[in-house]
């Protein structure tokens, strides 16, 4: 069974399954698909990371497919040359990690080869897609931010106007690109799958696609070099392991967002959550209060664990989880920082990240969240790539424990999870959107476990998100306050979040700015498995 940000990648993942693959060649495959399909908010070049459990052993990995500030990268240059800032363009890039955080998980748990994985992305890439509403309006809408570079605007506003809904895109630097992995692949594999897997990585990271990265950065003011790329590996990790009324839940660290979960879920402890009503005013308060005591924890400690020490073991901590929980009025909200007038009307949306689950049939678990946008930072000519942009969420301010500096990884968004339920039933999940990410898990997690709805429901349930912290992205702006609620939560339970001092304001129903979640439930005992995708974006869903 496959859940995907995208109705193709969960085909795509479906077919490596029949072909005999497990969980993590498909979810590879799937991922990859990701890369094409979504380019505008996925690139093959960008982050990957992933979550492994194993059927067998029921051992969990975290890979974490996050790339590294290169050498020559400085905080203190952005201080001093862009009063702080983290401008568009290369500077903002940092290693791409995807392709060596796919492989890795081909090698260390899969089956099948770079090229048979690969297959789906390269037709696809090479023959085109139909453009779907979604990519139509995020290309429409950052127009002008695709306009700074020619050849990102060659591809995605041909003759000057955006892609249009059912206009085919087709990207044949990007197949070449995965070609030549494969063939290279193919060349080496006579020595065995690993050296062919090795030789797939190579052709990126050592060979000509790296040249041609390293160069255009040297050519046009970048940091990137080859020896950045070609020293370059993802980090094998244990996860985040929180125990929560019954539920053992699995997030990646602290180089990332995953922890916010694990801390909300601890704020909350033993609260009689369902007794206060799905959605009432009361559950929203009290669930967007515990979201900003983790977010500013996130703030005030998350970063890179070899840079920085994150206390982790204090915030996840039940003493320190009811502290906190203390800290919450039911009848005022915590007051946000004060707006200064400076703060645009609505925050900017998070479109880029999708996602990925699959549970194949011998209970092996996938999870995983790719991302990078392609519209804030220039396609390398002759590769189809834009290497990732992702060092908009690192930060120049000194001393912040996700401060800029040469291999440190910036504090990632994309997180994603597992959870194991009482009954043993197994779930990966996960969602795009940024630093509503979290917000979105926690609520279908809860759906779930303390409203019993059943997987679809949990996922399509109306949801809702603070924005009273600093954004994960450049220029990192706050909206002290603010509250988002879908459109289906009633005008009375909005007055009332308002009556405690939210900030509190109107999403249209089904918007993809409160995320995109898919997941897969397998129940180990029965082995059946359930799917489903939301509604809110372009996901779907494939198994037998």
């Amino acid at each position: 069974m496959v859940s995907a940000g995208h109705s193709g990648a969960a085909t795509a993942g479906l077919l490596v399954l029949e072909a005999g693959g497990n969980a993590v060649d498909a979810g590879v495959a799937a991922g990859l698909v990701l890369g094409v399909v979504q380019s505008d908010i996925v690139n093959i070049a960008g982050v990957a990371p992933i979550m492994v459990r194993s059927g067998a052993t029921h051992e969990v990995v975290t890979i974490d497919g996050l790339g590294t500030w290169p050498a020559k990268a400085s905080a203190a240059y952005f201080r001093e040359v862009h009063g702080g800032a983290i401008p568009v363009g290369l500077l903002r890039t940092v290693i791409p990690a995807a392709p060596a955080a796919w492989i890795e998980a081909l090698k260390r748990f899969g089956t099948m080869s770079f090229g048979e994985v690969a297959a789906s992305a390269i037709g696809i890439a090479r023959e085109g897609f139909l453009v779907n509403p979604t990519m139509a309006d995020f290309v429409a809408k950052t127009a002008a931010d695709y306009q700074r570079f020619p050849q990102n605007a060659a591809l995605y506003l041909p003759g000057g106007l955006p892609l249009h809904v059912g206009s085919l895109l087709v990207q044949p630097e990007l197949a070449a690109t995965l070609a030549h992995m494969a063939d290279e692949e193919r060349q080496a594999a006579t020595r065995g799958r690993e050296a062919g897997l090795m030789a797939a990585r190579d052709a990126f990271y050592k060979g000509d696609i790296a040249s041609c990265i390293s160069s255009y950065h040297s050519d046009n003011g970048g940091w990137l070099t080859q020896a950045d790329l070609a020293g370059f590996e993802v980090n094998l990790e244990s996860p985040v392991v929180t125990n929560w009324r019954g539920a053992t839940i699995y997030n990646a660290g602290p180089w990332c967002q995953g922890p916010v979960l694990a801390q909300i879920l601890t704020v909350l402890g033993d609260a009689d959550l369902k007794g206060i009503g799905h959605n009432s005013a009361d559950y929203i308060h009290l669930l967007t209060e515990a979201m900003k005591l983790a977010f500013a924890d996130r703030e005030a400690f998350y970063g890179d664990p070899r840079f920085v020490s994150v206390p982790l073991d204090k915030l996840l901590s039940p003493a320190y989880g009811a502290v906190q929980r203390a800290r919450i009025d039911m009848r005022q909200a915590i007051a946000g920082m004060p707006a200064a007038g400076r703060f645009p009307a609505e925050p900017p949306p998070s479109a880029d990240t999708s996602y990925v689950a699959v549970v194949d049939r011998w209970g092996n678990s996938f999870s995983a969240t790719p991302s990078d946008t392609s519209n804030d930072t220039p396609l390398i000519p002759g590769t189809g790539l834009c290497p990732s942009s992702r060092g908009s969420q690192s930060f120049t301010i000194p001393g912040h424990p996700s401060e800029i500096a040469p291999g440190k990884r910036p504090r990632l968004t994309p997180n994603p999870a597992m959870a194991v339920f009482e009954d043993g039933t197994v779930m990966p999940f996960g969602s795009p959107g940024g630093d509503v990410q979290t917000q979105s898990m926690l609520q279908v997690l809860l759906n779930l476990m303390i409203f019993d709805h059943d997987l679809v429901s949990a996922i399509e349930a109306p949801r809702f998100a603070t924005y009273s912290f600093p954004s994960s992205f450049e220029p990192h702006e706050m909206f002290p306050d603010r509250l988002m609620l879908e459109g289906r939560i009633p005008q009375a339970t909005v007055a009332d979040l308002r009556s405690r001092g939210h900030d509190a304001n109107a999403w249209p129903d089904f918007t993809f700015q409160c995320g995109g979640v898919c997941a897969v439930l397998h129940n180990e005992s029965s082995g059946l498995k359930i799917a489903a995708a939301d509604p809110r974006r372009n996901s779907g869903t494939a198994g037998w």
